[in-house]
């Protein structure tokens, strides 16, 4: 479980580029063990980009929130464990040919990656912090 992030920290974090965004998130998924992502009654919330479908993700219930607004203001953030991320979601979004989009900012920039790649760069981070 995290805790709570201060107003500062989400300033901070939020003025980080797209790619501190995706290291940040890496890191942070793997000491809370779990990713956040944004729901309503359809299931996941799904972005698009010029070549992918993309599933969103959040290091922290507060970034996820914050995008709960608009378009999404019925959305709700859930937490999704580590382990179930790791068995379940990177192959279900493999098999829907589906892309992930790392921590979007509010203008709906994150790098986009495959889930397999996200999945390794998960698992290095989980390694090295074991190893502290």
């Amino acid at each position: 479980m995290s805790n709570p992030l201060d107003t500062d920290q989400i300033a901070a974090i939020q003025g980080y580029d797209a790619e501190k965004r995706y290291k940040y998130l890496v890191k942070e998924v793997v000491t809370n063990r779990q990713i956040w992502i944004l729901t309503d009654e359809h299931g996941c919330v799904m972005l698009n980009t010029d070549d992918e479908d993309c599933v969103p993700v959040w290091p922290n219930k507060e970034f996820a929130e914050a995008w709960a607004t608009g378009d999404w203001e019925s959305c709700k953030a859930e937490a999704i464990s580590l382990n179930k991320w790791h068995s379940r979601w990177t192959h279900g979004l493999e098999d829907d040919e589906l892309a992930v989009v790392v921590f979007p900012n509010q203008d709906e920039d994150g790098l986009v990656v495959y889930p397999d790649e996200l999945d390794f760069e998960l698992k290095q981070q989980a390694r090295k912090q074991n190893q502290r």
